[in-house]
């Protein structure tokens, strides 16, 4: 994963020092909610990257598995092509009668 999609990292947000001021924020409740945004960043990165490794593989793995379905094999074809004329028998049975086959 880039880290130059993003301006912060994890460690940037735990090094931040904030400027005190007479009416300033309290800086412990400021330094628990960083904490909290620090967390949630790891587990996003994380899950990012897990996720990133998971459609590589799939990628990976359709890959492999469409030249085999893309090949036709020849008893399949052999096969479609025994029922479509079974089927073609059989409408010629329905529309002509037996006679026409018995011919």
């Amino acid at each position: 994963m880039s880290d130059e999609q993003y301006q912060l990292t994890s460690k940037e947000i735990l090094e931040k020092d904030f400027k005190t001021s007479m009416r300033g924020y309290n800086q412990e409740e400021v330094d628990e909610y960083l904490d909290l945004i620090i967390q949630d960043y790891d587990r996003f990165s994380q899950e990012i990257e897990r996720l990133q490794h998971e459609n590589d593989r799939l990628i990976k793995m359709s890959a492999r598995e469409m030249p085999a379905r893309a090949k036709p094999s020849n008893t399949n074809n052999h096969q479609v092509n025994y029922d479509i004329l079974k089927r073609v028998s059989n409408l010629e049975k329905a529309v002509f009668g037996k006679k026409y086959a018995d011919e």
